[in-house]
């Protein structure tokens, strides 16, 4: 009789401690939609009601049309296309040579290559605000001011570290049987690495590939510093455009947040998955 009472003493205590756990979990979801669902109230007023309403008071009349009115009139389908096309270029050269530059480093037998990870390793503690001059002295140089190739090759230098890291190790614990079996068949080195190491990598590039895509959505300090034209604006800097001398249209800038933020709020919730299962796979080395 004890123990059967000790046993279902131990259970309710399980159960009250996953009701208490899931409890704080739904606080703690409920506080993370609290921005979102406040810039999307935010979207749909005009000046007045932003700061005459309570925060999250819905809007006496829902201006849907700051949608409309940012999409053609602000530019903002100009901007979104920049986004989309030059962060999908940057992460898809960050994801590839980093996969090749940790291939060489984990795989291959050659003089230096503790130290060129190590050069990598540094370069993840070189603040971002301490290069923008000589970037922009060295892209001036080269008459790449004004253009989006400055961007990806920034994006890809800054993101290129933390992707080695993440790929170090699922690399480390990749089978060389493998790679021998395959040379022993004749196959090449840019062979092997295509068309066997590559694709036995897929989860971890898909987790790399999330977080170089969030990173470069997001990024604003270059693109303020580099871009200065509208063909080549991307969406984080364009919500200046709504913010004037004498007047700002803050409706305006709220459907332009929301706008930049659907696609990588979207991809996440698709792919989170993948991310973790990326980072799960890379920590197990050996």
């Amino acid at each position: 009789m004890r123990k059967g009472a000790e046993g279902s003493g131990s259970g309710m205590a399980g159960k009250i401690g996953y009701a208490l756990l899931y409890i704080v979990l739904i606080a703690v979801a409920v506080l993370q939609l609290f921005p979102l669902v406040w810039l999307l109230f935010f979207s749909l007023k005009n000046n007045q009601e932003v700061f005459d309403l309570p925060p999250l008071s819905l809007p006496m009349n829902p201006r849907w049309e700051n949608y409309g009115k940012v999409w053609s009139a602000g530019n903002i389908d100009v901007y979104f296309v920049n986004s989309v096309w030059i962060t999908i270029a940057a992460t898809a050269l960050t994801v590839i040579i980093a996969s090749l530059v940790t291939f060489a480093i984990t795989r291959m037998k050659w003089k230096g290559s503790s130290f060129v990870l190590g050069l990598f390793m540094v370069a993840m503690m070189i603040p971002v605000h301490s290069t923008l001059i000589p970037l922009f002295s060295m892209f001036n140089k080269a008459n790449l001011i004004d253009n989006p190739i400055s961007l990806i090759l920034t994006y890809v230098a800054f993101n290129m570290p933390i992707t080695i890291m993440i790929l170090l190790g699922f690399y480390y614990a990749l089978p060389k049987e493998v790679e021998e079996a395959s040379v022993i068949d004749g196959c090449s080195v840019n062979r092997m690495f295509f068309r066997i190491v590559l694709p036995m990598t897929s989860s971890v590039l898909a987790t790399t590939a999330i977080i170089n895509i969030i990173y470069n959505w997001n990024e604003f300090i270059f693109v303020n510093t580099f871009i200065s034209s509208d063909e080549f604006k991307t969406l984080t800097v364009g919500v200046q455009n709504f913010i004037g001398q004498y007047t700002t249209d803050w409706g305006a800038i709220g459907a332009t947040l929301m706008i930049s933020i659907l696609p990588i709020l979207l991809a996440f919730l698709f792919l989170s998955d993948r991310i973790v299962e990326g980072i799960a796979a890379g920590s197990v080395k050996g």
